[in-house]
């Protein structure tokens, strides 16, 4: 049911989701999530750290990050996934599309658009994108907005992390007899 309805030549075994994250712009990260065979597969789930750009961009953003994955998996000559989501709409699967063809890489994509409630309203597959009608109620739209849940949890912890530790350590700036080893070590627990 999963192949017909997002129009895939094959069953997608391998699915990788990406998503960003910021905190009002500060702190921009990235994660990617892993699922084979309809499970969550969590030793293969990623976090980046976004190099390249500065602010708020989601597009450049997800442009960076897709690239350093890609090219990275291409290079270790690793198995690429059989469908790659975006947790977005057009504008997101545009930039994935355009990094994909750069690497000389066809492989599908999908987005997961939200309404104005931040939920999950509808999927889009394909290039250009094609919106897929599918129930809210049926187990396809289930685990993809798992998929996405699972994303945005994934990218949201390591975000905050990130936040806390750059402002545990602010704070210890400027204080006589705290040096860099007792900055870098990690906060005690609340």
């Amino acid at each position: 049911a999963r192949r017909g309805a997002l129009r895939l030549a094959r069953p997608p075994r391998h699915i990788e989701c990406f998503d960003n994250s910021n905190l009002q712009g500060a702190h921009p990260v990235a994660s990617c999530v892993v699922f084979r065979d309809g499970k969550p597969s969590r030793k293969e789930y990623r976090h980046f750290n976004i190099k390249t750009v500065v602010g708020p961009d989601d597009y450049a953003s997800m442009r960076e990050v897709v690239y350093r994955r890609y090219s990275r998996l291409q290079a270790e000559g690793a198995k690429l996934p059989d469908l790659v989501i975006a947790d977005g709409g057009k504008g997101q699967m545009g930039v994935i599309h355009e990094v994909l063809e750069a690497l000389g890489l066809d492989i599908p994509i999908a987005g997961l658009a939200k309404d104005d409630r931040h939920r999950t309203a509808e999927l889009l597959c394909g290039f250009p994108p094609v919106l897929v009608g599918i129930r809210p109620t049926s187990p396809l739209f289930h685990f993809l907005a798992h998929i996405q849940e699972e994303v945005h949890r994934f990218a949201i912890t390591f975000q905050r992390q990130k936040h806390k530790k750059r402002t545990y350590r602010g704070k210890l700036d400027g204080i006589p007899g705290v040096g860099d080893a007792r900055k870098q070590a990690p906060p005690p627990p609340l």
